[in-house]
């Protein structure tokens, strides 16, 4: 791990340079058979992009357990489910491919952090062998290591998303595609046009 100016600025101020450096030491450019346990282990993470101009992205990915795969020790894969039609992360991906991965197991606190850079193809040969899938992202690892635990919450999983795709690839159509804003905005081939598709029970928003 290389540290910029600013962070190695930081870094003297609250003498924490020797620190950096012994964690630096345990940052692998590769996935070691642990990482690849707990990263397939996960049932969602948080992804971070940026658009040409560095403007940031950072959203959250979900699905069932094993929706990540590690291809290779320098390379793991996720799909891209129907969202809200804007893109954000995906088209930044096409527009600059560095990403950072933040996978967190929140019952224990153990979290991953892992950069690299990506690249999106609709027709990837790994699409039909994820069930709903528009997309898939392939993403080369640069960095990967392991981040203290020591501030992060501990939940327990209460119910897993009813939109996860079933291994036919349906899913229910979520009740927000049903408000009549979105009236003739949705694509024609989008299940919500369909009256006698199941929904989910609506959510609260906030």
């Amino acid at each position: 791990m290389n540290y910029h100016e600013a962070q190695r600025a930081l870094q003297d101020r609250f003498d924490t340079r020797r620190l950096a450096d012994r964690l630096a030491e345990g940052t692998s450019q590769t996935i070691s058979p642990q990482h690849k346990r707990f990263i397939e282990d996960r049932e969602m993470f948080f992804l971070a992009t940026s658009d040409s101009a560095g403007w940031p992205e950072c959203s959250y990915k979900g699905g069932d357990k094993g929706f990540v795969r590690v291809i290779d020790e320098s390379t793991l894969t996720f799909p891209v489910y129907d969202g809200n039609g804007m893109f954000l992360s995906c088209g930044n991906l096409m527009v600059n491919p560095r990403v950072g991965m933040l996978f967190v197991n929140l019952e224990n606190g153990t979290r991953l952090r892992l950069n690299g850079e990506a690249s999106i193809d609709p027709d990837d040969p790994l699409v039909e062998t994820y069930p709903g899938a528009k997309m898939v992202v392939r993403v080369r690892t640069q960095k990967v290591f392991v981040n203290c635990r020591r501030y992060v919450h501990r939940y327990q999983q209460v119910q897993q998303s009813p939109f996860d795709p079933a291994p036919e690839g349906d899913a229910p159509v979520p009740d927000w595609k049903l408000d009549p804003w979105f009236d003739g905005t949705l694509p024609a081939s989008d299940p919500a046009n369909d009256p006698s598709c199941p929904t989910a029970e609506a959510i609260p928003r906030f």
